[in-house]
């Protein structure tokens, strides 16, 4: 389970990249720089510090100041506004997690990789789908305006810096499960009550299919 996502207030990130994959979003191989210094006890590193990790810092560890992620005024940024087929390659989940622990919990763009998606549905994160130019003039506002972004999941609405809002469409049973912070198995569970008397009707209307085999 998941915090529950209803509202959201704050900063966009720009990084208007298309098919940015799920291996540059959560790095699979530890760089050189992770036994070194730069972070103390390498070990003691968050999820948040190997988000885009290969873009972040040079083969050193040192941060790259010019990337999005590292500049001052996207620091505490709750929204990423990205390029199309966002989370595209593997399925790692952990890409999810990075970009939750460093404190994103609504993505925008104009088409995600399908598991990527799910993943983020799974772990209380909004993948938003808006058409290109919009996606395009929203990450140019974050850019050059800066300001808040508003989320209301109940209204399915974003607001913008400038103050006019968009509407977006997610689908009923995602919208609940973030509202109530639920994971696809534990929407589920919800209707517990409803499966059990589902199975009893189903015994006793169409035993054969219930009759457990000999062997």
């Amino acid at each position: 389970m998941a915090e529950p996502l209803t509202e959201l207030r704050g900063t966009a990130v720009p990084i208007l990249r298309d098919n940015i994959d799920t291996d540059t979003i959560s790095p699979g191989s530890a760089p050189p720089w992770r036994k070194s210094a730069t972070f103390g006890e390498r070990g003691s590193a968050t999820l948040a510090d190997d988000l885009f990790a290969n873009w972040r810092y040079t083969g050193e560890g040192r941060l790259i100041e010019s990337f999005p992620l590292n500049e001052p005024r996207y620091q505490g940024a709750r929204f990423l506004i990205t390029g199309a087929n966002f989370g595209c390659g593997s399925s790692r989940e952990s890409a999810v997690w990075m970009l939750a622990a460093w404190g994103i919990r609504c993505v925008i763009a104009p088409s995600f990789a399908e598991i990527f998606s799910a993943n983020c549905f799974a772990n209380g994160l909004l993948p938003v789908v808006l058409a290109n130019d919009l996606v395009s003039e929203l990450a140019d506002e974050a850019s050059s305006a800066g300001g808040a972004f508003e989320l209301d999941l109940a209204q399915r609405s974003l607001r913008r810096p400038s103050g006019r809002d968009i509407t977006f469409h997610i689908p009923e049973y995602r919208r609940q499960g973030l509202m109530r912070g639920l994971d696809d198995i534990a929407q589920t569970l919800n209707d517990l009550a409803a499966i059990q008397k589902f199975v009893a009707t189903g015994r006793r209307q169409f035993p054969w299919i219930y009759r457990r085999a000999a062997w």
